[in-house]
Formats: structure tokens, sequence, C-alpha cells
């Protein structure tokens, strides 16, 4: 395919971004809109630094036209069938999307156009595949019944929360294509909290506790009901007011519901509803200083968002029934509850507290460490979203555990990768290879050995790079062939350098082949290295390791994120210049 000209690419950005920006509130994202553009034409990823350039400059200025309304105006007026085909592009892609993936079992007491699902995570840390499970179930089943998906951000508990982390979610989310209709924070409703504690109060069905954490655990674990809970709704009131006001310290007093202190079920033994967090609040700062518990908002937010069909990990089983109590105690629609089970994978762990103990530590370098399950961290690694979401759905919602190996996750992304992922050359822990009498040749590569990729050409002049293993299996007097270019028969063998004389090009049977990389286009190229994470629950030091070796100097240009294949080393995705991730084998 010829090469467009800076017009054309500029034409093609600005569609592009004309019709993000439409779908997107109104600003264009720059990244989609660079990905549509190469997803295109490809042959352009050689010269990613112009296009971005382009690209950039035509998003800033479809952002700067005034709203969504003039925006579209002017895409009909440039581009007269663009939305029309993007619009028919993206059912082809979801019915392309609905034919390979599993399908969900139907919902008891679903209606077409009435199912509510929500996702409410706790912003406390990065998403990660468990929390995947959770979302794409919830948005899935939406989608299934033509309802409506709600993100919820869990955030009463201020001491763990941070900004940074709502922002994670949501961008975790966007790549995953997990697109919710409306987006909230549990935290926006805490005067309505207020009120309904104050009424479940009135109704005595909820009293202020002052006792110490000590003796509330103890009176529990003994089945005995707390001194407190025969206080007047008057008396409990008058508590209330000196835990908002600042009058009771932290810890000094919480509200507890009104049980069933005899249950076997412990999460009905009085749990707390509400309790004194003095730490700021990434969002609402020092505003409120008696936070609900998850037992109590986690139930109402469902309730009075209208959720038809509550999706959880079966981790909360035992607590349905102090989710149906609060609602009942306070005349609220109770939601359905769904439950399936907790997704983890071997070797790793989805613990946030875990997860943040090595970052913390130094042991990983952050919540997109390729190592880690975070949605961050197999983004970087070179996972796909269609695999992530392949992988999940796969499992159905069950409740019966299982912990999966990596081994399915990578089977489905390389299966994925393999038809679009172009090929290039890498040797590790290279040695210098020397032909004498070599012809100076140009070499046509193609980019994939069965799809049209395109192709690039590589000049050779006798002066390769071959990688450390393949040199440790030559001996003198061999003949091996250089991929795609001639046959070599070794004539001396030292430890930096190996000599060989060149030999007719036709292929001989059971020639072996290697991999090579000329000395004049080359460049420097480490690739990271993963392994497990844990290793009997533990972490394991030897998690991660750096190869070095040489690429292509085509390598060298390929824009950050992209997913290319090393030809017989493995799926890498470039991390950033000169250095790869091992996305698998």
């Amino acid at each position: 395919m010829a090469s467009l000209s800076d017009e054309e690419i500029r034409n093609l950005a600005r569609k592009y971004a004309l019709l993000n920006a439409i779908s997107h509130g109104g600003r264009a994202d720059p990244g989609s809109v660079m990905g549509r553009v190469l997803a295109e034409y490809q042959d352009l990823r050689r010269d990613a630094r112009r296009v971005r350039s382009i690209v950039s400059e035509k998003v800033d200025e479809v952002n700067s036209i005034a709203g969504q309304d003039e925006q579209s105006h002017v895409l009909s007026r440039e581009f007269p069938n663009a939305l029309e085909q993007d619009t028919a592009r993206k059912k082809q892609v979801s019915r392309i999307d609905a034919e390979k993936s599993p399908s969900l079992p139907d919902l008891p007491g679903a209606l077409e156009g009435s199912v509510i699902t929500r996702f409410p995570p706790e912003p406390n840390g990065f998403m990660h595949i468990g929390h995947a499970k959770a979302a794409l179930i919830g948005f899935e089943y939406a989608k299934k019944y033509s309802g409506r998906f709600i993100v919820r951000f869990d955030d009463t508990n201020p001491a763990a929360e941070s900004r940074e982390y709502y922002e994670a979610f949501l961008d975790s989310l966007a790549w995953l294509e997990i697109r919710p209709d409306f987006v909230k924070n549990a935290s926006d409703d805490m005067e309505r909290f207020y009120e309904l504690a104050a009424k479940m109060m009135s109704s005595e069905r909820a009293y202020v506790c002052t006792c110490s954490q000590e003796r509330m655990k103890e009176n529990r674990q003994l089945m005995k009901a707390c001194e407190h809970r025969s206080q007047t709704p008057e008396q409990n009131l008058s508590l209330w007011r000196m835990m908002l006001d600042g009058r009771l310290e932290k810890n000094s007093a919480t509200l507890r519901f009104a049980g069933d202190m005899q249950s076997l079920n412990t999460t009905m033994r009085d749990p707390v509803l509400f309790r004194i967090v003095e730490e700021r609040h990434p969002l609402k700062d020092k505003k409120y200083r008696v936070w609900p518990t998850y037992d109590f908002d986690g139930p109402v937010e469902d309730s009075l968002d209208g959720v038809t069909h509550a999706m959880r990990s079966k981790e909360y089983e035992l607590r349905d029934e102090i989710y149906d109590a609060i609602l009942k105690s306070l005349n609220l629609r109770i939601p359905r509850i769904i439950e399936f089970s907790r997704l983890s994978l071997q070797n790793t762990t989805v613990s946030k507290r875990s997860l943040r103990k090595l970052i913390e530590s130094g042991e990983v370098e952050g919540w997109d460490d390729p190592r880690l399950p975070t949605i961050s961290g197999l983004r970087r690694r070179g996972f796909l979203p269609r695999a992530i979401r392949e992988f999940i759905l796969s499992m159905g919602v069950s409740k019966v555990e299982s912990e999966p190996t990596w081994d399915l996750l990578e089977s489905i992304n390389r299966k994925l990768l393999d038809p679009v992922a172009r090929r290039y050359f890498f040797v590790s822990d290279p040695v210098k290879l020397v032909v004498e009498n070599a012809p100076k040749l140009t070499v046509n590569l193609r980019n994939h050995p069965e799809k049209d990729l395109g192709q690039r050409v590589v000049k050779t002049d006798g002066k390769f790079f071959i990688s450390g293993d393949d040199a440790g299996r030559l001996k003198v007097g061999s003949v091996v062939r250089l991929i795609e270019a001639y046959n070599v028969r070794i004539s001396c063998i030292d430890k930096d350098l190996i000599m060989g004389t060149y030999e007719r090009e036709e292929r001989l049977e059971g020639t072996p082949k290697i991999q090579w990389v000329t000395e004049t286009e080359q460049t420097k190229m480490q690739v990271t290295v993963t392994g497990p994470l844990l290793i009997d629950e533990r972490y394991n030091p030897h998690s991660l390791k750096v190869v070095e070796g040489v690429a292509e100097a085509s390598v060298g240009s390929l824009p950050m994120g992209e997913i290319i294949q090393f030809v017989r080393f493995g799926f890498c995705r470039i991390d950033q210049p000169g250095r790869a991730i091992l996305a698998h084998k």
C-alpha cells in the first residue's frame, strides 16, 4: 500500500477525532484516534512519530469545537458518510463478539429492558482480574437484557482511598471496553445515609454503642447483647449527633444494627453500620467524620439505585442475611443477589493489601508491574482486552471455586495475537557471526507468514549477530541457514566471534535455521521476562529477569504499546524505547 501524504493523514485523523469526540462526551482521546488510524493503515506504524504529531494536532482542533452538536454538524459536512459507516462497523464488531463469546445463563426474574446491574469497587487500589470478572458479568447481563449498568465507587472508608484509584478503575474499565451507563460515588449520598440512620434509630433497629472494640468482639463471641441496645431512640439520636459534631472521638462510638445476637450467622450479631473516621476523604475532604460500612451502604445504594440483580462473589454469601435485614428494616426494595466464585490465578494474589505490601516494599515496581494480575499489569505485559473477556466468560457464573493457571489466559491471548502481530527478528545474548565471501543482499522479510501485513527490507553484508543459544549449538564444519537469507558453513568458533563461509542460497533439507540481525541495521533491546510472582504463597525473588539482545533496526521506531512477535522467542509488547516485555511464548 502506498504511503499516505501528510494531508491524507490529517483528513483521516480529523475524521476519527470527530467520531471519537461525538461518542465520548465531546472530548476525543488521542490514543484511541491513533489506534484507529494505524489499524486502517498499518504501514504508517513505520512513521508513528510523525503520525502521532498529526493526530495530536487534529484532536486538539476537534476538542476546541464547542459541543457535540457542532462536532456532529462538522462531521456531516466534511465526511458525509462517516457516521453511518462507523455505526455499521460497530454493529459488525458487536455481532462478531456475540458469536464468539460464551453465552451467559438467563437471570432469574429478569425482564427485557428492566435489568439494572452494578459494579461497586472500593477505590483503594488498582483494578485486578477479580474485579474484571465482577464488572464484566454485570455489564454483559445488562447488555443481554437491554438494561443499565452502573459503576458505583464504594468510597466510604477515607483511610484507605485515593483519588488516583478512581481514575485507575475508570481507565481500566474503558480499556476493557466495559461502558457504564452511569458512574457515581457512594460518598455523594452521605446526607441520605444519615437520614436513613436516624430512621433506624427511631424505629429501634439501630443503636449507638460506646463499647471498646475488645468488649464488642467478646460479646459477639458469647452471643451476649450489648448493654447499649436498651437505650431509647432519643438517647441514641443524642449520641448520634455527638458522633456527627465531633464531641465523641474516633473509636469511642459506633452505630450498630439491632440484629440477632443468638444467630449462628455471626454477621447478624449486631454489626457496625457507621463508625467515626477522621482521615481526609479524597473527594469530600473533611466534610464528614461518620462513615457507613459496606454492610450498610452496599444494600442501601443497590436499592436506591434501582439495581435489580446485585452481582457479587460468593465470599459475601454469609452477608446476604444482613443485606436483606437492613433493607427490610428501612422498608426499602430488596434486589436479587447473584453470586459467583471469586477469580484469582495460580502463583499470584488479588488481595489489594498484599499487592500494596509488595509495592511499598519495592519488590514490584508499581500497580502496573507486568507480574501482577492488575488490569494495568496485564495490559502492560501484552494481554488484549478481548483475551481477558473471553477468559472470564469461559468460566461462566458458577459458584464452584477454581484457581486457573496462567496457561489458559495465555492460550486465548496467543490465539488472538497470532493473526495480527507482526513478526520481527531478535537475538538474545548476541554473538557476532562474520560470513566470508558473502554477497551483499537485499532481503525482503514478510511481517507475517500467512497474513498480508506488509514486509520490511533488510540489507546484509556478511556481518551478523546470532543468539547465544544458537551459537552454543554450532560446531566447526556444520552448516546452518540464516532464515530467509543463505547457508553458512562454520569454519571457526571463538568465545565472542564465529566465522563462517558463504554457501549456495538454496535451502538444504534438514539444515538448522537460526535467527539473525545484521550488524549495520540493529537496535539494542532489553526484554523483560516474568515468572511466577509467588511460589508456595511467598514472594518469588526470581520472578523477573531482563534478557539483553539486539533486534532489527525497524523495531526501534515502533510505537509504545505495540504487540509484536519476536520470531522463535515470543509475543512482546513495546514498553519504552529499547525495551519490551514478554507476554508469553
